[in-house]
């Protein structure tokens, strides 16, 4: 009897460890999949639509709108640039880190999207702030990161994107 119980517990540990490795086909029907999405969005790229050209009409020229004077919320830090250069009054802040190595991966993302991304150290709270645009007034800081949050709208974490004004 207690052989068969030994043996019956060893042949469902077999079958247990055997259905649980994962098998080669999965992987390659994986790597095919992502080869060829890769493969659609290149031919994708290169072909271009036929641009008819359409008549030329005369439009009344409109008075440009000013943009009312900002409202938004900043927060005073006195900070100090630790990578990337020209940090300016206003900054529009994206991330906050405690590690440096994450902040520098932002600001390479950033730099990769076209942006000119700094890194600022908060020597208070032992935070690196993550700028993604710096400027002289507040008016344009405001409107650079309302732009930055629509740029991004599945990115849950830039649409906590805030405004740093630099205390010295």
């Amino acid at each position: 009897m207690k052989k068969v119980v030994v043996l019956g517990m060893g042949l469902c540990a077999a079958l247990a460890f055997s259905s649980c490795k994962s098998s080669e086909s999965a992987y390659k029907k994986a790597y095919e999949k992502a080869k060829q999405q890769e493969l659609a969005e290149a031919g994708g790229q290169t072909e271009a639509p036929a641009v008819e050209e359409a008549p030329v009409a005369a439009v009344t020229p409109v008075a440009p709108v000013t943009p009312p004077v900002s409202n938004a919320p900043v927060r005073e830090e006195k900070v100090e640039l630790v990578s990337g250069d020209g940090l300016k009054a206003y900054s529009v802040v994206c991330g906050s880190f405690g590690v440096k190595a994450n902040a520098d991966g932002l600001k390479d993302f950033l730099d990769r999207e076209g942006y000119n991304a700094k890194v600022v150290y908060n020597a208070e709270r032992n935070m690196y702030r993550v700028v993604a645009e710096s400027f002289d007034t507040r008016d344009a800081a405001a409107a650079a990161r309302d732009s930055f949050k629509a740029k991004y709208p599945n990115r849950e974490d830039f649409q906590g994107a805030w405004l740093l004004y630099r205390v010295y």
